[in-house]
């Protein structure tokens, strides 16, 4: 349960009886000292003691901590300290992990600087998931330049509500061309740095893609902030200013950013502004070892044979020059792959045609008699009647005489 949840019904707890030795708190670094102690109390003691035996906190304090709105108690009360960073910066005893799992190597190395002698667990560096290369893309990250769209970066509606349209179409054009290339939608996680732009992925999203069977949503559509203790395999990531840092100037916010993705991400943002950054230099070292564009590689598709340094043998990378680019392109290779998604499906299920009676010679020749015999038939009748009315015809002609 969460400590938010504890406080609100520790008094129901307590009236269960609710006994407990050990106490496991993960995210405890995101997580206020006040509420810290809540977890701690639900209980009463027995014989005057308390039977809480062991308490085990689980955190990162290099990542986001607690969020308080205020910023008066932020700042000057230093209240998003949680005490998990505090006994972490008093020098209390601690474990700190050296190995991660998570995510590729390459990857890793984002944020590997940040933690003391953090290495890589031995599947990481052999397992055919983190050592095969991704399909359709020439690197497993990239920091992707975008300029102005229609004349416009960043923008802000209503205060700190920041959005930048540019980013938002280069992100779902990108999903949308690896959901064409086979990836699930639901290993894909599109994130952002502000609620603004979030909100604008989304509504792109649920006009071009939600209800259309062939590409649907995400995974997830989110601020990194909440996104914090979550991962997936494919991350794209909207950094929305190019005016001034914002607040991915926080080392914390910035590796929680590059540490979502486990096989693959794709940053937006632009490169001149994030690049002089002082606080980023380290990451942006990193990423401006690839090009600035998106290299794709679209004559494959997902699962791709092609380990992770092999270069590609289908074909040469493809370089995306811009927004312009990136949207006209997926838009024509979505048009192909729904014509050849439909051809495919006719040759799956050919059209009925109906069985037409071959008639064999011998069939013809006794229709053909049969319709002869009739024209006689009729004829003859025909005659038979014409006889039969000239003779009453005398008759009635004899009488009058």
């Amino acid at each position: 349960m969460t400590c938010t949840h504890a406080a609100l019904r520790r008094n129901d707890l307590v009236k269960l009886g609710f006994r407990y030795d050990n106490i496991v708190m993960e995210e405890a670094a995101q997580i206020l000292e006040v509420e810290t102690f809540i977890p701690l109390l639900l209980q009463n003691p027995q014989d005057g003691h308390n039977r809480l035996k062991r308490w085990i906190m689980i955190g990162d304090h290099h990542q986001l901590p607690p969020v308080v709105q205020n910023q008066a108690f932020q700042k000057y009360s230093n209240m998003e300290q949680s005490l998990f960073g505090r006994l972490v910066r008093l020098g209390v005893p601690n474990v700190e992990l050296d190995k991660q799992g998570r995510a590729r190597k390459e990857i890793a190395e984002l944020y590997q600087w940040r933690y003391k002698n953090l290495g890589n667990l031995p599947h990481v560096l052999s397992s055919d998931k983190f050592m095969g290369a991704n399909a359709g893309f020439a690197f497993p990250f990239q920091f992707i330049n975008i300029e102005d769209f229609n004349g416009n970066g960043e923008s802000c509606p209503t205060p700190y509500f920041y959005q930048n349209l540019g980013e938002a179409e280069y992100a779902v054009s990108l999903f949308t061309y690896m959901r064409i290339l086979g990836y699930p939608g639901e290993k894909i996680s599109i994130l952002t740095t502000y609620n603004g732009q979030a909100q604008l992925i989304r509504d792109i999203i649920q006009r071009r893609c939600e209800n259309n069977p062939l590409i649907g949503p995400p995974g997830k559509i989110s601020t990194v902030d909440k996104y914090q203790g979550q991962q997936n395999d494919f991350v794209i990531l909207s950094l929305v200013r190019t005016k001034h840092i914002g607040h991915i100037r926080d080392v914390r916010r910035l590796i929680v950013a590059v540490s979502r993705a486990r096989l693959g991400l794709f940053v937006l943002g632009r490169m001149n502004l994030f690049k002089n950054c002082f606080e980023l230099t380290t990451v942006m070292k990193l990423f401006t070892k690839t090009v600035p564009k998106l290299l794709l590689l679209p004559s494959e598709t997902n699962p791709t044979e092609r380990k992770l340094n092999e270069r590609a043998t289908v074909c040469d990378p493809m370089p995306i020059e811009d927004v312009y680019h990136m949207v006209k392109f997926v838009h024509d290779f979505y048009m192909s792959a729904v014509a050849q998604h439909l051809e495919t499906q006719r040759q799956l299920n050919p059209p009925v045609q109906e069985e037409m009676d071959v008639e064999t010679e011998a069939e013809k020749r006794q229709r053909e008699h049969l319709e002869k015999k009739k024209q006689k038939e009729e004829g003859d009748k025909k005659e038979a009647d014409i006889v039969f009315e000239d003779m009453d015809h005398e008759k009635m002609e004899n009488v009058g005489i």
